[in-house]
């Protein structure tokens, strides 16, 4: 039985003929709730009884156990005794709800908003929405993210649809939608341009003009904001009446791909569909900050929906053809990357032997890809099967990608720049013959930072060159992102003044680039690595997330608190895998150095040796250490 579910609302959820089915009391309704928002992933059981109770019950954990069997036997009503349950799953000590990816009024809402979409197709998102998402949950902090994004998607929504209604020549039926809409919601500058430009259409220009003034003074009077720039460009064309604003059919590129569109909603089947798919959330990856965290969040959901059709040549397919690769040696969702890792290990297993080897090499490229930044054999061993496939294959496409994979596993030990710019050479000269630009990227990425670490900075200005004109042939805006952060490095590897102000400045785009395996902590450790290189206490740097056992030590010298930075050094663990592997040793040389730890002044100096003549922290092209071979001395 197929059982659909209800956030975009009060949490429902109904059988395959529409029918509700009885999900208990408040707290039943809550959980189900708890566990949607987990998107499939397992909530441990003393996570749920701190999300449920503000101030847990003694027989918390055996009432969350007690919901669990209660929705179970709503979900499935139909299944055997001691069976195991399909929807609501057991794994290790917590639970995970597993419906299907159109299975969740919001993650339909989410999918179909994530692309191209008709009038009428915008309207069946809307009705979904049945009052404010998850509205008998109450104000549980757990929930308010999701709320949010949803809220943010009715509204995007509603004003979509009234674009549409626009382009469809229909100006009277949007302007009583986009009244009531700017109403609700006074600062979302794109309802007001909207309503003033149905206005104007439907022949009501002083109406239109008078929106504009009205939408000037909520937020000038409110929020102290000058209007945008497209609200101010419409308000000057309402002025003169500019012939632009009467509406026009689609025209060039936008006629096309609306053409496509449709063809392809009307045409293409369920299978097609998923392989399709992936391609476009490929292409939505290299295209920006908002493509990047939207093809994240969608290519999860559309490798659940092919594993759900069983057919595990579809499921290869699927998994393997996500063709970004990447240039962070850390995931930007290491939860999602276990899951994609786990998906594409299934399907390894369930290949026939004779399936076809750009299958095999995709799949094993996609566990090496995901795996980066980890400890363990598994992700090298990948990458050096996908290459050796991928070489034996003569495709040059499957090339790139494997490369793409044996660069992130070349940095599990220090000294290894020269290696990966070997492989950067490589993917250059490859993706330069084929026609291959975002691989093409990606190796002039490698080689740029590989340069740098190499203290070859003239060398690594010239991939950096080729990158921002690449940026704006390929439409690759997010390697503009990576090249501004090198240039700041430049000027302080080459002395500039106002070293911190320059990395800072630099360094601070990557939170809003859709990146945030590379942005978290970054700028304060960036800034410890400076003035730790430099010899200088490190001071207070900001929140340095993922590097805080690294950091915390430098903070602590600085605070004169020695003692405290040695018991911290003392449970100080390997930096992990990745470029900013020999910028982390440098930073617990140091440390050992000041406290008298010579057990891990001798490891880190063990672990520096090969990177003698390096950069620490160059390889990343965004921060540095300074040269190695200063730590070394001082460790020596």
């Amino acid at each position: 039985m197929s059982v659909t579910f209800g956030v975009l609302g009060p949490v429902t959820a109904e059988d395959g003929a529409g029918r509700a089915l009885p999900l208990g009391g408040p707290r039943h309704r809550e959980l189900l709730a708890r566990l949607l928002v987990a998107r499939g992933r397992v909530v441990p059981l003393p996570v749920l009884v701190d999300d449920l109770w503000d101030v847990p019950a003694d027989g918390a954990v055996a009432a969350v156990r007690t919901f669990v069997a209660a929705l179970r036997r709503a979900l499935e009503p139909d299944r055997p005794p001691r069976t195991a349950a399909r929807l609501l799953v057991t794994e290790g000590s917590g639970y995970a709800l597993r419906p299907g990816p159109d299975d969740v009024d919001a993650w339909r809402a989410e999918r179909v908003l994530a692309g191209p979409a008709d009038l009428v197709t915008l309207e069946e998102v809307l009705a979904a929405w049945r009052g404010p998402a998850l509205a008998d949950v109450g104000d549980r902090p757990w929930a308010a993210p999701d709320r949010a994004r949803w809220a943010e998607l009715h509204d995007t929504a509603v004003e979509r649809a009234a674009a549409a209604l626009l382009d469809l020549g229909r100006p009277d039926d949007a302007v009583p939608r986009l009244d009531a809409h700017v109403t609700g919601h006074p600062w979302r500058e794109e309802g007001w341009r909207l309503l003033a430009l149905a206005l104007y259409r439907s022949g009501r220009a002083p109406d239109a003009l008078a929106v504009l003034r009205r939408a000037r003074g909520r937020l000038a009077g409110e929020l102290g904001l000058d209007p945008g720039e497209r609200l101010v460009a419409l308000e000057a064309q309402v002025l003169r009446r500019d012939p632009a604003l009467d509406r026009r059919p689609p025209q060039g590129a936008e006629a096309v791909w609306a053409r496509a569109a449709g063809s392809w909603e009307r045409t293409v089947g369920a299978r097609a569909r998923l392989e399709s798919s992936v391609t476009l959330l490929g292409a939505l990856a290299v295209s920006g900050a908002a493509g990047l965290t939207a093809a994240r969040e969608q290519r999860l959901a559309t490798v659940a929906a092919a594993e759900e059709l069983g057919d595990p040549l579809l499921t290869a397919r699927v998994v393997g053809s996500f063709d970004v690769p990447s240039v962070w040696t850390r995931s930007d969702d290491p939860e999602g990357s276990a899951a994609l890792v786990a998906a594409a290990e299934r399907a390894l297993d369930r290949l026939p032997a004779d399936a076809a080897v750009p299958l095999r090499a995709r799949l094993l490229t996609t566990v090496a890809v995901e795996s980066r930044g980890l400890p363990g054999p598994r992700g090298p061993a990948a990458a050096r099967a996908a290459e050796e496939l991928a070489r034996g294959s003569g495709d040059p496409a499957l090339l790139a990608s494997a490369l793409g994979a044996v660069y992130l596993h070349t940095c599990d030990r220090a000294g290894l720049a020269a290696r990966r710019d070997a492989v950067g050479a490589e993917l250059v000269a490859l993706a330069g013959r084929a026609g291959l630009d975002t691989h093409l990227v990606l190796g002039h990425l490698v080689r740029l930072q590989a340069r740098t670490a190499l203290g070859d900075l003239a060398g690594a200005a010239e991939h950096a060159d080729v990158l921002d004109a690449l940026a704006v042939r390929a439409e690759r805006p997010l390697a503009t992102v990576f090249t501004t952060a090198w240039r700041a490095l430049h000027r302080v590897l080459a002395g500039a003044p106002g070293a911190e102000d320059v990395l800072t400045a630099a360094l601070r785009p990557f939170g809003d680039a859709g990146m945030p395996g590379v942005a978290e902590g970054l700028l304060p450790l960036a800034l410890t690595c400076l003035r730790v290189g430099r010899g200088e206490p490190a001071g207070p740097v900001g929140d340095p997330g993922p590097y805080t056992p690294w950091v915390r030590p430098h903070r602590l010298l600085a605070q004169d608190r020695a003692g405290e930075a040695a018991a911290a050094l003392r449970d100080l663990p390997d930096p992990p895998p990745g470029l900013l592997l020999e910028a982390l040793w440098v930073l617990a040389g140091r440390a050992a150095v000041a406290v008298g730890d010579r057990g891990l002044a001798r490891r880190a100096a063990d672990a520096l040796r090969p990177a003698a003549g390096e950069i620490a922290g160059a390889g990343s092209g965004l921060l540095t250490a300074g040269p190695v071979d200063a730590t070394l001395a001082l460790l020596a």
